[in-house]
């Protein structure tokens, strides 16, 4: 697999861990109520799924080019950020695996974006998909921030992408959105199952994600932080 298929990879895996955690899976399955109304039609349906999909991936866009532009225009920064990304990125590739681990947790914020606007955008029928899925997006919880400031954002710093990646991560946040879109058209009783599969799943699979997160951070911290350090 080469480099930047990985990169793209990685992001949307950033992007699926993230849908599945606890806090984003909850936010999840009250999309799908909303997306329950247009079983009556499947093409209604799929379409209400995509545009949910489509308002998360575009809140995630706006929200890292503001984060990732921003920095990258500052020459200074810019400087930093070549000069010290490395070094950086091995201890907090460390933090966001304990995250994930929930061996540290971080202070949610966000969840009241929803309260206050979410059940307007699930009443507006079609036409509220999109914004229902940006609202939801911003709903930060600890993993869900963690995956995202973590994970994410040094990601499109270190490639210097504010629209690809962002927009795969977004992608990968409303995947199962848009499968459980089509589920719920050819039949009610298999998305309560397949939920309950996921939240098994998801268990298992941010272990794993998290293992694999602190054994690449402990990895850059060994190579360019220990390594680097004793070169110098």
């Amino acid at each position: 697999m080469d480099a930047p298929l990985a990169v793209s990879a990685s992001a949307v895996w950033l992007g699926l861990m993230t849908s599945v955690s606890p806090c984003p899976l909850a936010a999840n399955i009250a999309a799908m109520s909303y997306v329950g109304r247009e079983v009556a039609s499947r093409r209604r349906a799929l379409l209400a799924g995509i545009l949910y999909t489509a308002g998360r991936a575009l809140a995630y866009v706006a929200l890292a080019a503001i984060l990732v532009g921003g920095l990258l225009s500052i020459p200074q920064v810019a400087l930093f950020l070549q000069t010290y990304m490395n070094r950086i990125l091995g201890p907090l590739l460390v933090a966001v695996g304990l995250v994930l681990l929930e061996w540290i947790r971080l202070p949610g914020f966000g969840s009241r974006l929803y309260d206050r606007t979410g059940e307007r955008l699930v009443k507006a029928g079609l036409v509220g998909a999109l914004p229902l899925g940006a609202v939801l997006a911003l709903a930060f919880c600890p993993v869900s921030a963690g995956l995202f400031f973590g994970g994410l954002i040094p990601l499109a710093l270190d490639h210097r992408s504010s629209l690809w990646l962002p927009a795969l991560y977004g992608l990968g946040t409303g995947l199962p959105v848009v499968v459980f879109a089509v589920l719920l058209s050819t039949g009610l009783a298999w998305v309560g199952s397949a939920f309950h599969r996921l939240q098994t799943v998801e268990r298992w699979a941010r272990r794993a994600t998290a293992a694999v997160v602190i054994a690449v951070g402990l990895y850059y911290t060994w190579s360019f932080t220990i390594q680097g350090s004793s070169s110098l």
